[in-house]
């Protein structure tokens, strides 16, 4: 299996900044108002510069679009939202979905370990978790965010430059950029390859820890507000989406066991506690057909880093930080709906009423890799009707940043 074919994770955000100077724009040498002040203002440039793909048609922005929850919003041949993105080069595609940045930073480093989880699944107990933790894309093979940033410009399947030194030559087409590595890092861009790349990743890594990424300011994380903060959001008691919340942390419906990190109604929750698990998602065919890739996707198993085949099919917990706006859904786009990823968790279930894939109309397809799944988590919980379906759909709905409130479903789902 080529480990290169995956979209990795790569994040930016349109500013006046990239207006101004984004565009080769000249600096003198001794200037008092640099063109970047900060090396997070240089990142936010450097995710916009489509000088940094081959053909210079792409940009970081392009697959993680900042205005879609910095997910990869384009279409495909049919209308829809592509599960896979595609390449500088026009044709080809990656065989994952390409996940949001948005909150990528609360990550930790890639590890392996043990935990006690957040959530209280069992009445008067909290389970143990051990195995590995962290890290960025899918299956974690970059440790932390300047490794991620590292990836994209110098994979053939994204934006296919030759190698380091001709990305550092894109680079040195901006003036601005060579006077701000020399202000920042203390850098002759045209001296050392390999040290202006990873000062640009390091750039890159600044950006994306800007709380740009991370506002915090979705409806749950209002309704935490101290009393009488004219932000303070309430959730109506009547609503389905209080109803979702009360299901989403109960023992009930084991949601915490993988989508919490904190305690019940502690602030800064990310939504995930970055296990990595095998939850038996199945083939996307369409992906499949895109990418061209054939074989099994091994998740964790495909980091350099693992060899234990117990790690086979198993990928890294998501966050559920606007997750209303940022489909498809699963490692490979495989599901359009957050109701068919609801109904799917509870398929497992003995007794459960969704029987059949609602997109498909067909009963639910066979585990892509059905070793090594978490069958514990998934089984452990009651089954739910399709009202409490809908109620956790409505209260994972509130969980999307104020500034893309705007791009939720407006079906009438949660009125």
């Amino acid at each position: 299996m080529n480990k290169a074919l995956f979209f990795p994770l790569h994040v930016s955000l349109a500013v006046v900044v990239l207006a101004i100077t984004g565009c080769g724009g000249s600096s003198s040498g001794g200037s008092e108002s640099p063109a970047f002040v900060s090396k997070e203002a240089l990142g936010e440039s450097l995710f916009h510069d489509t000088r940094l793909s081959a053909n210079r048609t792409q940009s970081c922005a392009t697959c993680h679009n900042p205005e879609h929850g910095f997910v990869d919003n384009r279409s495909g041949a049919d209308g829809k939202v592509s599960p896979v993105s595609r390449g500088d080069n026009g044709t080809s595609f990656g065989d994952r979905n390409a996940p949001t940045a948005a909150y990528a930073r609360f990550s930790p480093a890639f590890s392996q370990g043990s935990h006690t989880r957040a959530a209280e699944t069992v009445p008067g107990s909290l389970k143990e978790y051990s195995g590995y933790i962290g890290g960025q894309f899918h299956d974690g093979r970059a440790s932390g965010l300047a490794q991620q940033a590292a990836g994209p410009p110098l994979n053939p399947i994204e934006m296919g430059m030759e190698n380091k030194a001709a990305v550092v030559n894109r680079l040195l087409e901006n003036n601005d950029y060579t006077e701000a590595f020399s202000q920042l890092y203390g850098l002759d861009l045209t001296a050392d390859a390999d040290a202006a790349y990873a000062a640009m990743t390091d750039a890159i890594a600044a950006f994306e820890r800007s709380n740009t990424f991370a506002p915090f300011d979705s409806k749950y994380d209002r309704s935490l507000l101290p009393l009488g903060d004219a932000n303070r959001y309430v959730y109506d008691a009547l609503d389905k989406a209080t109803q979702g919340k009360s299901l989403f942390f109960s023992q009930f419906t084991n949601c915490g066991a993988c989508h919490q990190l904190k305690a019940k109604g502690q602030r800064g929750e990310t939504f995930s506690n970055y296990e990595y698990h095998n939850i038996g998602v199945p083939v996307n065919a369409a992906a499949r057909e895109l990418s061209g890739v054939s074989g099994s996707d091994d998740g964790l198993l495909a980091n350099p880093d693992v060899t234990d085949e117990m790690q086979r099919g198993k990928f890294k917990v998501p966050t559920l930080r606007n997750v209303a706006v940022t489909g498809p859904y699963m490692h490979n786009g495989v599901f359009a709906d957050l109701t068919t990823v609801v109904q799917f968790y509870d398929h497992f279930k003995t007794g459960s009423d969704f029987a059949e894939n609602p997109e498909t109309g067909l009963p639910w397809a066979e585990p892509e890799i059905s070793a090594n799944m978490s069958n514990d988590d998934l089984q452990q919980a009651r089954t739910l009707t399709e009202t409490e379906v809908t109620a956790l759909v409505c209260f994972l709905r509130t969980l999307t940043d104020a500034r893309y409130e705007h791009l939720l479903p407006d079906d009438g789902l949660c009125d």
